[in-house]
C-alpha cells in the first residue's frame, strides 16, 4: 500500500487528513445506499408475500382440478347411492336413482362453482396487492 492509503494517515485528495468525503462522493455513496435499501426492500417485500401465497406449482394445481373434481363426485354418488336404496325401499311411477343423480350433479356444479370463485377471488386479491406493492414503490 502507498503512503496515506488506508492506514489512517491523510489521504491524496483530501490533504486535511479530515474523515469528511467531498460532497460529490457523498452524494454518490447516498445514492448507493438508497438504492442498496431499495433492492433489500423489494425482496423483502417478495418474501413476505411468497410466504403469504401458498405454494401454486403444477402439484397445486393437480389439487385444485382433483378438489373440483371430487366436489362434484361425491354428491353425484350420495345422490345415486340414496336413489337406488329408495327406488328399492319406496318403489314409485318415477325413478329415484335419476332424479337423485341429477339432484346430486347439480349440487356438485354447484360446490365447484363455490371452490372455483374463491380461488379465483384469491387470485385477483393477490394479483391487487401485487400492484399495490409496485404503486407503492
Amino acid at each position: 500500500m502507498k503512503d496515506g492509503q488506508g492506514t489512517g494517515g491523510p489521504r491524496k485528495d483530501n490533504p486535511a487528513g479530515r474523515d469528511e468525503q467531498p460532497l460529490p462522493q457523498m452524494r454518490e455513496q447516498h445514492r448507493r445506499e438508497e438504492k442498496l435499501a431499495r433492492t433489500l426492500g423489494e425482496a423483502e417485500k417478495r418474501k413476505v408475500r411468497a410466504r403469504k401465497r401458498r405454494e401454486e406449482s403444477i402439484w397445486f394445481g393437480l389439487g385444485t382440478f382433483g378438489l373440483v373434481g371430487w366436489s362434484v363426485a361425491i354428491p353425484t354418488l350420495i345422490g345415486l347411492a340414496l336413489g337406488i336404496w329408495l327406488d328399492s325401499a319406496v318403489p314409485l311411477d318415477f325413478s329415484w336413482t335419476l332424479t337423485l343423480l341429477f339432484a346430486g350433479i347439480i349440487m356438485g356444479c354447484i360446490n365447484a362453482w363455490y371452490w372455483i370463485s374463491r380461488e379465483r377471488d384469491e387470485i385477483h386479491a393477490d394479483l391487487e396487492d401485487r400492484q399495490e406493492d409496485e404503486d407503492g414503490d
